[in-house]
């Protein structure tokens, strides 16, 4: 079987596409934090790794909550919340205490996965990422004392 067109017989309707509406300035502020977090993320990544961890997560999501990083550093798990900034006390002025508070709720509900249950060893960290790309851990960054 063959198939013949007759081309002059056929009636071509432009179609019109809709264009998609131009982007606001507050989503153009959103995409760049999100693209800018999401760098800090993998430099803090890059810089623990170097020092010896091992990455075991990124950007965990639990009941609670989600976690930035999950590393590991022998039977220690480290989970870290990153904060990126113009500069390190801007960032860290960006962790309020109800963030603080759903980082642990998360790191105790990652560590009831575990063998040892809430008897693992944890710590929990606050990376500081400034606008130069320079990076500042804090240990233990919510520890009472």
């Amino acid at each position: 079987m063959q198939l013949c067109f007759d081309f002059d017989r056929v009636a071509v309707t432009p179609v019109i596409l809709p264009q998609p509406s131009p982007a606001t300035p507050r989503q153009i502020r959103g995409k760049t934090a999100y693209h800018a977090g999401l760098l800090a993320e993998a430099s803090v990544a890059d810089h623990y790794q170097r020092a010896g961890y091992t990455l075991v997560e990124t950007r965990w999501r639990g009941k609670a909550g989600e976690v930035d990083m999950i590393l590991r550093k022998g039977d220690q798990y480290i989970f870290v919340e990153v904060k990126a900034s113009k500069d390190f006390s801007r960032a860290a002025e960006r962790l309020s205490r109800r963030q603080i508070d759903r980082i642990c709720r998360a790191a105790c509900e990652f560590c009831g996965t575990l063998p040892s249950g809430q008897l693992t060893d944890m710590r929990l960290d606050a990376a500081l990422v400034d606008q130069y790309g320079r990076i500042e851990i804090i240990e233990n960054a919510f520890w009472e004392q």
